[in-house]
């Protein structure tokens, strides 16, 4: 049990929830943004006594029973119960594990869409050659170099340099790291990413854990120009992988870029 992130996740939860929200109604001003302690102990049908331990990270483990009525209280998502749990304790760890059979199989299939998996600290595992193509020749980096965030700090063109992908880069890390919580090397990315971007450095102090799955994402290639694309993210079944799929809308600049860099490469081949 990670007694002081399960405080910070309560509480910042508990301030981003509107009393209106919950079904609440109040009148006058108040002075605690979003909802009151002793509300969400009524609401959840515990002590306010109990509750505000939680928060000061001094209670003991909560029960099952008492998570699933906090999450109804706070009204969360079925990400942010998940990552709830695990931060009491009460979840399975994730461990780390290969790259699906069925989901390398998928990376050869999509013809001209490039593609690469990433895990849970964002290290990029397995891709298709026209990510290679497009981004970079991801075997000729060091595998403790080969992260999406740390190639977009060096530069690269794996970057996507908007507050949308800050927003979920903080919001997967948070994840992991409750799935992970003695894990340095997502310690020492976040605290590397966080001095890079400002905006992932506000989001991760939000406790934030929603997913998102389609993000917009620009590349500067050096033969193909700017490409606007979208990065369609689908998770790998019983797995904490993820498959990044890089889009563009038929008939744009984009949608004919790729085409080209397909048919390029089939050339090569």
């Amino acid at each position: 049990m990670n007694k002081l992130e399960l405080a910070r996740f309560l509480r910042h939860r508990r301030e981003a929830r509107r009393p209106a929200e919950v079904g609440l109604r109040v009148s006058g001003r108040r002075r605690t943004p979003g909802l009151r302690r002793e509300e969400v102990a009524w609401l959840a049908g515990v002590s306010t006594n109990y509750y505000e331990r939680l928060e000061q990270a001094r209670a003991p483990r909560p029960s099952t029973q008492v998570l699933a009525a906090l999450g109804t209280a706070l009204r969360l998502t079925e990400a942010e119960g998940e990552h709830l749990a695990r931060l009491a304790g009460q979840a399975p760890p994730v461990r780390d594990e290969p790259v699906p059979d069925g989901v390398l199989r998928l990376l050869d299939r999509l013809g001209p869409v490039p593609a690469y998996v990433v895990d849970e600290r964002y290290d990029i595992v397995a891709w298709n050659s026209l990510a290679a193509g497009l981004i970079a020749d991801f075997a000729a980096v060091p595998p403790e170099e080969r992260n999406v965030l740390r190639m977009s700090m060096r530069g690269d063109r794996c970057s996507s340099g908007n507050d949308e992908f800050a927003r979920q880069a903080a919001a997967d890390l948070r994840l992991a790291a409750g799935r992970h919580p003695d894990d340095p090397r997502i310690t020492a990315l976040t605290r590397e990413y966080a001095e890079f971007s400002a905006d992932f450095a506000t989001s991760w102090t939000e406790h934030d854990v929603q997913t998102r799955p389609t993000l917009r994402k620009r590349i500067e290639h050096p033969d193909l120009g700017g490409l606007d694309l979208e990065a369609q993210v689908l998770h790998a079944p019983n797995s904490a992988h993820r498959l990044i799929f890089l889009t563009a809308e038929p008939g744009t600049p984009a949608y004919e870029a790729l085409l080209s860099l397909n048919r390029a490469q089939g050339v090569q081949r």
